[in-house]
């Protein structure tokens, strides 16, 4: 699950090597622990728009650490997935 988001992220990031595998991992780990655990949204990677709003997410996460706000264009896929019963109800 984590390695498809990995190399999706990696490619859109223009990584080759390995050097940042642990640090993208954990930043990939931590969406969607955010995504599952406080937002009630059950990711399945099995589903292209979810592996894409996790490479994306992934990828803003990575690449603007100090930027507080989230683009508009991710609040609105991430809208779409409560909307579209990505909420794991229990």
């Amino acid at each position: 699950m984590e390695t498809e988001v990995l190399t999706i992220l990696k490619a859109r990031l223009g990584i080759s090597t390995t050097v940042r595998d642990s640090y993208l991992k954990a930043i990939i780990k931590g969406v969607m622990d955010e995504l599952e655990n406080q937002q009630g949204i059950k990711m399945d990677v099995s589903r292209n728009d979810h592996l894409m709003f996790l490479a994306d997410y992934s990828e803003y996460r990575y690449s603007n650490r100090d930027a507080p706000n989230m683009p508009r264009h991710l609040q609105w896929r991430l809208h779409n997935l409560f909307v579209g019963g990505g909420i794991d109800v229990q």
